[in-house]
């Protein structure tokens, strides 16, 4: 949990199975209820409650649904929250579903049509957080497929993405990477022992036409890493009609918006794009841009 300056803005409305950021309304015997921009109320019960705490104060914390099916805050973090994979232990089955364990007081619902194979008190199971449209109540499913973005949009050899391994397969090991896209880590690159639930961080060596990622533990080597990071500003330049004003002064959140990159990775590949001839720094009134010389 963290407390907030009361100048900084808080969530517009309180969501179930995200952090919220909430003022501290009022007090009651129960606890404390915290407000979001829509002056929605949500209780933050005794045992959770910080030793100092003002009214007006900004707190960032979960919300769920408690066993009373009311939702509530929690300065506790679940192991997965809403859009995240996670490995979660089975704590219960019954004829409409199972429940699993995800470091709160009450357990994840498994719906009965979200699993793909038969539950057991004890074993894990790789799930994904999702939302129930019309309840509002957080679920876990075990049909992943569906969860992936399928958009490769910004994604180049040589990024770096984190992972968690989620099933064994004749070629190596199928991850979920950044929490949002499938792909492979392939057992004739693999040095070390992988295991479902395993976290790390892989690099990306290939982007499939099928919308999976080829991922692999081997950094690329410096040259490589330069010679990724211009071919992802050369296809951006190639794509995109528009000047990109701000040259070697480009900010980093445009940096990172445009090219996934840092601002000294993205120095390091412009440099190398004029040194090669393919670009030049060209400037009008609105600014300096770079263009690609085949454009001349």
């Amino acid at each position: 949990m963290q407390k907030k300056k009361s100048k900084e803005r808080i969530s517009q409305s309180i969501e179930a199975g995200v952090l919220n950021r909430l003022k501290v309304s009022r007090r009651s015997e129960n606890g404390i209820y915290l407000a979001s921009e829509d002056a929605t109320e949500v209780l933050l019960p005794n045992r959770y409650l910080p030793q100092r705490v003002e009214e007006g104060e900004i707190m960032e914390l979960f919300v769920y649904h408690d066993s009373e099916d009311r939702l509530v805050a929690t300065t506790l973090r679940p192991s997965a929250m809403l859009g995240e994979f996670g490995l979660f232990e089975v704590v219960a089955v019954e004829s409409y579903g199972a429940f699993v364990d995800w470091n709160l007081p009450k357990d994840l619902f498994v719906p009965l049509s979200q699993q793909k194979s038969h539950f057991r008190v004890g074993e894990k199971k790789v799930l994904v957080v999702a939302l129930d449209a019309r309840s509002g109540r957080v679920y876990a499913s075990e049909r992943l497929g569906k969860f992936y973005e399928k958009s490769m949009k910004g994604l180049g050899p040589g990024m770096k993405l984190e992972y968690m391994v989620i099933a064994r397969t004749p070629m190596g090991w199928k991850v979920v990477a950044d929490n949002r896209y499938e792909g492979m880590l392939y057992d004739n690159e693999l040095f070390e022992e992988m295991s479902v639930g395993k976290r790390g961080y892989a690099y990306i060596r290939k982007v499939r036409k099928d919308r999976k990622l080829d991922l692999t533990l081997n950094p690329p080597s410096a040259d490589e890493k330069i010679a990724e990071d211009a071919g992802r500003i050369r296809a951006y330049l190639e794509a995109v009609h528009e000047p990109l004003y701000g040259g070697y002064k480009l900010s980093p959140e445009d940096i990172a918006e445009h090219f996934h990159i840092s601002r000294k990775a993205y120095k390091r590949a412009l440099t190398k794009l004029i040194e090669d001839s393919e670009i030049e720094l060209r400037e009008d009134d609105k600014g300096v841009y770079p263009a690609l010389l085949k454009e001349q």
